[in-house]
């Protein structure tokens, strides 16, 4: 069998000791192709987030590990960014200096100067927020700070781009344009994705498997659905495509026989 480029192996996750001892993962397995867009669902308290911060290196695995490229990683590394809900830029930087800093950090041994500064406009394109680059935080709306974490993440030029509910704050409207947006910078960068989601519709819409994650505690892969949807995707003509229909129902099917039997 040829090596996956991302591979979570057996991955279990304990937490606390002894009689506080609480298992929250129990051999999680998943192999993930380069650029492929894989998203994770599941009812709160599944372990999403614990496996998104296993791969990304912020917490060490009980039992297993993740591989990439070949390589064991148990560490945060740059090769593994990570978009969170909260955005996170720091409030006394302006929108270009939030990217340029981790541009600097990444970067600073093998680009000129000028090299990073084009390197940062770059990714500011990428999430249409050139415009803004001289603004500080406060100055945007929360969509347009969630664009600058997404360029700061696709500024360090990961082999993996994490998502945590990257859009789960905003509205409606704002999330779907962004949404959009991922779409456009996955076509053309071709980059390998891992997203945690509750939206139904947008795994559906953006991935090409869904992960569905059993109840907590212990909890592990229940199903993965394979998305055959051709790329690219434009969200009005998939309202009535049958395909679009079948995976969103196998989804709602899955998480809510976990609603009703938390067990299963």
């Amino acid at each position: 069998m040829t090596a996956a480029y991302l591979g979570i192996e057996g991955v279990s996750m304990e937490f606390g000791k002894g009689r506080a001892a609480f298992m929250a993962l129990k051999d999680v397995s998943l192999r993930i192709a380069k650029g492929e867009f894989v998203s994770i669902i599941g009812h709160s308290g599944c372990g999403k987030s614990t496996v998104l911060n296993i791969v990304a290196g912020l917490l060490k695995s009980t039992r297993g590990g993740v591989v990439l490229e070949g390589r064991e990683v148990d560490e945060p590394g740059p090769d593994r960014a990570v978009v969170f809900q909260n955005h996170s830029l720091l409030p006394w930087l302006s929108v270009y200096d939030n990217v340029r800093l981790a541009v600097d950090k990444v970067s600073g041994a093998k680009r000129s100067r000028a090299e990073r500064h084009d390197w940062v406009m770059h990714n500011l394109r990428l999430v249409h927020m050139e415009q803004a680059a001289r603004k500080l935080p406060d100055e945007i709306s929360g969509g347009m700070k969630q664009r600058v974490g997404i360029a700061r993440a696709l500024a360090m030029e990961p082999k993996v781009l994490l998502m945590d509910e990257p859009f789960g704050a905003l509205d409606a409207l704002t999330r779907a344009h962004l949404q959009d947006s991922l779409m456009e910078i996955h076509s053309a960068l071709g980059n390998t994705v891992i997203m945690i989601t509750h939206d139904v519709d947008e795994a559906v819409l953006l991935s090409d498997r869904i992960v569905m994650m059993t109840n907590g505690p212990a909890a592990t892969i229940g199903e993965v659905l394979e998305v055959p949807l051709a790329r690219p995707r434009d969200r009005l003509a998939l309202a009535s495509d049958p395909d679009y229909a079948r995976c969103r129902g196998e989804v709602i099917r899955f998480l809510y026989e976990r609603h009703q039997r938390p067990a299963a």
